[in-house]
């Protein structure tokens, strides 16, 4: 993978404590606290300037520089720079590869089937013509029906929902996790029995008035959506 998703924490140990909860996996690696599913990497960034967002490795981002022109402002880091998305998502693009990591043999957590990072957006044209100009690439929906699912090799795929459409509470950016009406009930049920708050239980969608999707969020305030679909 040559992406992580960046989380910030108010307390290394508490988002730890998390994501051990969840079922996640403490990867080694120098640099920053990854830990991982094994299906998404995401680095817990304790720095108080910290922001969710995602972090790109490229030894030359030149190109992608070039590519985000007049997208965004684009601000120099120590090892790289960084930039924010129409809707305010942090992007880093770090210059050096990626870290190596073993992901062989983690298993999935409680959370079940990643399906990528969710985002809501006011401005979706603008919002795709950001993604694209990162290498995303549309592979699902139609931006005038207001949802776009882009994926790119080695990211996490990225869901644009356009503002209002959601019935329920949104954190730019969440994680998605898909796992079917005869899964997501199991998810809900761990959640739980790990004595995980839950932001939002959402009845919405179900016919019979019952819990079938939530929403929790980690310590720093990154979402994480358990839908059954």
């Amino acid at each position: 993978m040559n992406a992580h998703v960046i989380t910030p924490t108010p307390k290394l140990s508490t988002s730890l404590e998390f994501y051990a909860k969840l079922g996640f996996t403490v990867i080694p690696a120098n640099g920053p606290t990854l830990v991982s599913d094994g299906q998404v990497l995401i680095a817990i960034d304790p720095d108080r300037t910290a922001r969710a967002g995602i972090k790109f490795f490229n030894a030359d981002h030149s190109r992608t520089l070039d590519a985000l022109s007049g997208r965004s402002a684009v601000h120099g880091t120590t090892d790289g720079h960084f930039l924010s998305d129409p809707n305010g998502i942090r992007v880093v693009l770090c210059d050096r590869e990626a870290p190596s990591v073993d992901l062989e043999g983690v298993v999935p957590g409680i959370t079940g089937n990643f399906a990528g990072l969710s985002i809501e957006t006011s401005e979706m044209d603008r919002s795709v013509d950001f993604w694209s100009a990162l290498g995303y690439a549309i592979t699902m929906g139609d931006a005038s029906k207001g949802w776009v699912s882009l994926e790119a090799d080695g990211r996490p795929g990225i869901s644009l929902m356009k503002s209002m459409m959601c019935p329920h509470l949104f954190f730019n950016p969440s994680l998605t996790y898909f796992n079917g009406k005869e899964g997501n009930p199991k998810v809900i049920e761990a959640v739980r029995k790990e004595g995980i708050p839950i932001t939002e239980e959402i009845t919405h969608f179900n016919k019979d008035g019952l819990v079938d999707n939530i929403i929790i969020r980690d310590p720093g305030g990154l979402g994480f959506f358990l839908f059954n679909d």
